[in-house]
């Protein structure tokens, strides 16, 4: 940490006399983490009610909402932090909010599936919104800026994931679909007028640099190519593989014409610091965690009973707001751990963090690998798994935060950022490919879901990926102590 401390030294801060507000700066920047995240996690437990409402014959075609959303999302992770660096973060936060408002707009006025999915790239990459007050708040909180930063963002998405789903649902419930796009619509316009009000008009952070827009749609098109096999391996098969081998050829070229960039989009540099890329990867494994957790709790909460045959029945049979009423426990204990994690990992002892949210996360699946047939199962287990989740998105991103000055604030937030998007998109994958190895018929229709064993072999895979933190950060820290060792030899 004394290496971090002494990178952060002489970075550019506002006098205290010119500093905003602690209580405004927090409110604006847990409201764009909360609206977000609400935006993102809406979508999986509404999936049934838009495949009825458009008439989508197959479930493949729901599935290139949650790919549009990815893809969007992946693009504005890259971008949009950056941005706010090297022209504003009021620019930018307004930029994000401009792009949720039209993403909700459009599906509201056109009400149908190809304006649906215009609309969910759109907010995709508005989402990005979430991480930029990890920039706003450390450029204005001065030394506490990091740990603010990290905890607004942790706190509020666990609230914006039970707020989307529970908000979500009751709206479509009582009124309908395009009723709940207007009301976002209206919500996200009203974020806008906030975030030029509330968040602070500074000179760019980075005056000197510049965007390398070579390098930033070459990336962009790389992540989209791996993003988009994720999304859509099982649809397209092995056709699949060809946007994966393009996105893996593309992402080691990238990189290795970073290294030589005078307009590089990230500091290759950061990625070399101790325990930074390891926390990448951590994020990744959480988000993947997270993203196969939210998708294997939505489907077998909704799967009714009746409507299978009797040696197949399973499910709680419960709607999108019920659904998100098993989520509450999740974001009370997302508070808990967002707030233990900031002293240890400030004292240099990331490693053991990450290792007892991975052991957590991996004890609540499982849990649920076990016991998911009941109402009460899901809440325990959702409260083991905020708690594990939220410890290892704050070590994360608190490390990778705290290796750049405050000027490249809005650049480590998108490199983690990018990760996380990645490793939610690979979650989701590797959860879809589970559900869909063996099918059971809905009486009385055309569909179909998964056996019921299979969220049992979803669970133990998910706790699988959980492991692998722990075996990251071991190999890193014992990668990092033999560099040492070698050069003090």
């Amino acid at each position: 940490m004394a290496q971090i401390n002494q990178q952060t030294e002489g970075a550019r801060r506002p006098s205290a006399g010119d500093r905003p507000g602690r209580g405004r700066l927090v409110g604006i920047g847990a409201l764009m983490v909360v609206l977000t995240n609400a935006v993102i996690f809406i979508l999986p437990p509404l999936l049934p009610v838009i495949q009825a409402q458009y008439g989508l014959a197959t479930v493949a075609e729901t599935t290139w909402l949650y790919t549009a959303l990815t893809l969007g999302g992946g693009a504005g992770f890259i971008l949009l932090p950056r941005l706010a660096d090297l022209y504003g973060d009021r620019n930018a936060s307004v930029a994000a909010c401009v792009f949720l408002t039209v993403g909700a707009a459009v599906p509201a006025v056109g009400d149908s599936y190809p304006t649906l999915l215009v609309g969910c790239t759109l907010m995709g990459f508005g989402g990005a919104a979430q991480l930029l007050p990890l920039g706003f708040l450390r450029r204005n909180l001065g030394e506490s800026g990091i740990t603010i930063g990290v905890a607004v963002l942790v706190i509020a998405t666990g609230a914006g994931i039970v707020v989307g789903m529970i908000g979500g649902g009751f709206i479509v419930e009582n009124l309908s679909l395009r009723s709940f796009f207007v009301i976002l619509t209206a919500a996200c316009a009203a974020t806008i007028l906030a975030t030029y009000v509330l968040v602070p008009h500074a000179p760019p952070a980075e005056r000197a640099g510049r965007i390398g827009v070579v390098g930033t749609v070459w990336m962009i098109a790389w992540v989209a190519a791996i993003l988009l096999t994720l999304t859509q391996g099982l649809v397209w098969g092995n056709a699949a593989l060809i946007p994966l081998v393009v996105g893996i050829v593309g992402g080691i070229a990238w990189a290795r014409s970073q290294r030589r960039s005078s307009t590089a989009v990230f500091d290759m540099a950061l990625m070399r610091t101790p325990l930074v890329t390891a926390s990448c990867l951590c994020i990744a494994l959480f988000a993947a965690v997270n993203s196969a957790f939210l998708l294997l709790l939505s489907t077998y909460a909704q799967v009714i009973p009746e409507a299978l045959r009797p040696v197949d029945a399973y499910g709680l049979g419960l709607s999108a707001l019920q659904t998100g009423w098993l989520m509450v426990p999740f974001a009370v204990t997302f508070l808990v751990g967002g707030a233990v994690v900031d002293r240890p990992v400030a004292n240099g002892r990331g490693v053991p963090v990450f290792i007892l949210g991975a052991l957590i996360s991996a004890a609540g699946l499982a849990w649920l690998a076990v016991m998911h047939d009941q109402q009460w199962h899901y809440l325990v287990g959702t409260a083991v798994m905020g708690l594990g989740c939220s410890i290892g998105y704050a070590a994360g991103f608190t490390l990778v935060q705290a290796a750049v000055p405050e000027e490249k604030a809005g650049m480590a937030a998108g490199v983690a950022g990018t990760f996380m998007a990645v490793g939610f998109a690979f979650g989701t994958a590797i959860v879809s490919a589970d559900l869909s190895a063996s099918l059971v018929p809905v009486s009385g229709s055309s569909l179909e879901v998964a056996a019921e064993g299979l969220y049992a072999t979803g669970y133990w895979i998910s706790g699988a990926l959980a492991l692998l933190v722990v075996l990251t950060v071991l190999v890193s820290s014992a990668r990092s102590r033999r560099r040492h060792g070698a050069i003090g030899s």
